[in-house]
């Protein structure tokens, strides 16, 4: 009888012990390995995880937001020789994107061939001004929403509007071809052009002044701002723009990495083109 009561004592207290925690010495406990874990090797092993900063956050603290743009290109921007003003559909979306986030808008003179490495290099905060989204520019930026799609298309003088309608049509050894540097006319020219001549013409401003006086025939753009040219200049008529030769759309160039001022700039251009804010613009460019 003894005997069984002492057995049955050893086998709780083996229970107990195996329930308990191993002590050992210098106050360490053990972690889920059983190996012991002191204090300082648990401060060692802290991880503290911190937000990456965002312009969602920077630009009301900094009170601007900086824009880069061409300055360039009408309807979307332009800017004033003389006092070096910008306007443009997508300046006064930029201002207005600016004042939501607590800031005013600085411009950031760029150009088509440099826009990408200025944004990426952090220059600026933001690229607008009709910037096509196109995959070698996506692979560095990131895009907001579209604003509106659009596609390349003929301008040429009006007497000529017939004979410039596809691009069999142009891409004879007797056409001039005339191109901005840089941009994705250039690109769409040189891609689909084997036998015009094609011509570099480095102000975009007074491009269109080339076709008007001879100096080239046709240039290929977006058909946007075609049918603006062609408003600017009645010698010069824009060729199907309701039925271009590509696909695109623009929107507006945003740092990669920054997600959270991206989901910003989405939804504010969301907005901004259902609630007839970015219309309103338009028409008054364009009407």
């Amino acid at each position: 009888m003894k005997r069984a009561v002492t057995l049955s004592a050893l086998a709780c207290l083996l229970a107990a012990t195996a329930a308990a925690p191993t002590a050992f010495a210098d106050g360490a406990t053990p972690d889920a390995s059983g190996a012991p874990t002191t204090k300082a090797a648990k401060v060692r092993t802290k991880v503290v995880y911190r937000t990456a900063p965002t312009l969602l956050d920077t630009v009301p603290r900094r009170g601007t937001l900086r824009v880069c743009t061409t300055g360039d290109y009408r309807p979307f921007t332009s800017r004033d020789r003389k006092t070096e003003k910008y306007s443009g559909i997508d300046i006064d979306m930029a201002r207005d994107l600016a004042k939501s986030l607590d800031a005013k808008p600085t411009f950031v003179p760029t150009t088509w061939a440099s826009l990408v490495a200025d944004l990426d290099g952090g220059r600026c905060d933001i690229a607008v001004g009709g910037v096509s989204i196109t995959l070698p520019r996506a692979r560095k930026l990131a895009f907001s929403e579209p604003t509106r799609t659009d596609g390349k298309t003929p301008i040429v003088r009006c007497e000529d509007k017939k004979k410039y309608r596809t691009l069999k049509d142009i891409d004879k050894p007797e056409t001039t071809v005339v191109v901005n540097p840089g941009g994705t006319n250039e690109e769409f020219a040189r891609d689909q052009l084997e036998k015009a001549k094609i011509k570099v013409h480095k102000d975009n401003n007074t491009i269109f002044d080339e076709i008007v006086e001879g100096r080239a025939d046709v240039m290929m753009t977006d058909a946007s701002e075609t049918l603006y040219q062609a408003k600017l200049h009645p010698e010069l008529c824009s060729v199907h723009p309701d039925k271009p030769f590509t696909f695109a759309e623009k929107a507006y160039a945003l740092p990669r990495d920054d997600t959270r001022f991206k989901e910003y700039v989405d939804q504010f251009v969301h907005l901004a083109t259902h609630d007839g804010t970015y219309e309103k613009y338009e028409d008054e460019w364009m009407k």
